[in-house]
């Protein structure tokens, strides 16, 4: 199970450089999924930030099979509080709990984190989660 974190979603959605690799993922049999919290970050982002009609942001998350994220229990909300607790630093780890969120839900289900976010990368380097690396807005690909 690959879990896509808010990035990825929306560098599909825009035509980003990582549209293609993300587009692969959706597609992969073993299946995607988006923490509750990468939903939120999804719609606020459609919505707030490009203009999206709040209805047709949604809409995009069904068509892509991600409207029915992995449940965030008080154990999952835990454990990432306490991984954003030990791992967090302003400068050099500015991970934020949606990106905890989403990088336990890979470990809990053994799964892959897919993320452009450099910090939340060093993290799952850290923690031994694995990870794929996407290109960010730039091109350009985090290596350990």
């Amino acid at each position: 199970m690959i879990v896509l974190d808010s990035f990825a979603v929306l560098a599909f959605l825009k035509g980003e450089p990582a549209a293609d690799l993300v587009e692969g993922m959706l597609s992969d049999p073993d299946g995607c999924t988006l923490s509750v919290l990468g939903v939120s970050e999804v719609v606020d982002h459609l919505v707030r930030l490009a203009g999206v009609d709040e209805e047709e942001a949604v809409l995009d998350l069904v068509e892509l099979g991600l409207l029915a994220p992995a449940p965030l229990d008080a154990d999952g909300g835990l454990r990432a509080g306490r991984l954003r607790a030990a791992r967090y630093h302003r400068t050099t780890c500015a991970v934020s709990l949606a990106d905890c969120v989403a990088a336990d839900l890979a470990r809990a289900l053994d799964g892959w984190l897919a993320t452009a976010d450099p910090h939340l990368l060093d993290l799952c380097e850290m923690e031994g989660i694995s990870w794929i690396a996407l290109a960010d807005s730039t091109g350009t690909t985090w290596a350990p």
